[in-house]
């Protein structure tokens, strides 16, 4: 039950992104810091410095309580002004309420304590910035920067004065409106800078969002255009002799065989022309994607090595193993949660050997982060992806083997088989080189 459980928790946070991960951090570490203030300035304290009166217990363990639930509602409306100050939603206006009628609670009974004198100064001081910062949490996220100074400088006003009132000590009048002043700063920067970092980096990944968008739309409108520069004239001719045919033929006339003919040829013409654009979009140049891929995986947080020295492919065998570099770094960043990635190509004996390892396997049923997806069929080990990788490969006489080599290790290997020989090219850390076979 409990490695379900580890797995269940692993799961959920890989299948996050990057920014929903670093919000889970922050949100987590604002509870943790609530109730670690808490514990650490006013139950400790309590602990060692309050009177055993009955009435200083009394008014100690309501304290603890009060800040148990101050914690509490602090907790359950953090996430909830995160996304006030995201602009995800907008914060109910009586949000507030229930943790500034606790605060109140707190520090009426803080006042009370040191009326009564049923606790030393420095217990008192610690008290009452524990009791300040869950609500200042809260404020510092919902209100602007200005606001949230001017309500802490009046509160501080009116703590000044009451404790004043209670002990009548000039020194600990000063303390707590240093405590005050304290609580006020550490909530603002715990909060906002917390908060600030969040928004930026959503916003970057919206951007990046974006920019793909946009590059997806650039890339399909230079698409129709070639479209459009080959098909448009071979189709207007086609149009137009087809009609001229037509006439001919009603006339009778035997030049119309001779009109068909070319608008066959014309077509058959188009036809190629259309697969060589084709063509043009769907082949991959191995060193491109070599480079593109060690790129990539480094901009996502993940060591990429490349090492690559293999002779002067053949155009078909480097657009195949081309598309296996592509289809392994997607997958690697898709599916799994790699730190370290190698790419290695040589050849071997007449054989071009490429090969893509990485440390990413989070499930090795499902060939997560493996760079390969799982297929369900009586052959296992691929879905469509390796599937089409091996059609690829199969063209040049070429085989794909995948599988788990290691604790949390996957590795892709494709072999194709070569006739010719000449120079190599060694591609070390994204550095291409030429030396001599």
């Amino acid at each position: 039950m409990l490695r379900r459980m580890r797995g269940w928790q692993q799961r959920h946070w890989r299948a996050r992104s990057k920014a929903e991960r670093v919000e889970l951090y922050t949100v987590v570490t604002w509870y943790v810091t609530t109730w670690f203030f808490s514990l650490c300035w006013m139950l400790l304290p309590l602990v060692g410095g309050l009177d055993h009166r009955p009435v200083a217990l009394v008014l100690g363990a309501s304290l603890v309580l009060v800040a148990a639930l101050q914690c509490a509602v602090s907790n359950r409306l953090t996430r909830r002004a995160l996304d006030h100050y995201l602009g995800r939603t907008r914060l109910p206006a009586r949000a507030h309420r229930t943790p500034a009628v606790l605060l109140a609670s707190a520090l009426a009974l803080t006042v009370a304590l040191a009326a009564l004198d049923a606790a030393d100064p420095v217990t008192i001081r610690l008290v009452i910035g524990a009791a300040l910062l869950p609500f200042g949490l809260l404020l510092g996220l919902t209100v602007p920067v200005r606001v949230f100074l001017r309500r802490s400088a009046v509160l501080a006003v009116i703590l000044m004065g009451a404790f004043g009132l209670a002990d009548r000590d000039g020194l600990g009048i000063l303390v707590t409106g240093v405590m005050a002043a304290f609580q006020t700063l550490f909530s603002l920067l715990a909060c906002r800078c917390g908060a600030w970092t969040l928004s930026v980096l959503w916003e970057a990944e919206r951007a990046r969002e974006t920019e793909a968008r946009l590059a997806v739309a650039e890339e399909r409108l230079r698409f129709g255009r070639d479209l459009h520069d080959v098909l448009g004239r071979n189709l207007s001719v086609i149009a137009l002799k087809s009609e001229l045919a037509v006439q001919l033929a009603r006339r009778g006339r035997p030049e119309a065989v001779e009109q068909m003919i070319e608008v066959q040829r014309i077509a058959q013409e188009s036809q190629r022309e259309v697969r060589d654009v084709v063509r043009g979009y769907r082949e991959a140049d191995l060193g491109v994607e070599l480079l593109g891929a060690q790129g990539v995986l480094r901009a996502a947080g993940i060591d990429c090595e490349v090492r690559a020295d293999a002779g002067r492919l053949p155009g078909e065998v480097q657009s195949a193993l081309g598309w296996v570099v592509r289809e392994a770094a997607t997958n690697v960043l898709r599916h799994g949660d790699a730190g370290h990635c190698a790419v290695g190509l040589r050849v071997r004996e007449g054989l071009v050997v490429l090969t893509v390892e990485n440390d990413g396997v989070t499930d090795p049923s499902r060939g997560a982060g493996t760079g390969v997806e799982r297929q369900d069929g009586p052959g296992g080990g691929g879905g469509s992806g390796i599937a089409g990788l091996r059609e690829r490969l199969a063209a040049v006489d070429g085989t794909l083997e995948a599988g788990v080599v290691g604790e949390g290790r996957f590795r892709v290997v494709a072999e194709v088989p070569l006739r010719d020989g000449g120079t190599s090219t060694a591609v070390t850390s994204g550095k291409v080189s030429e030396v001599t076979s």
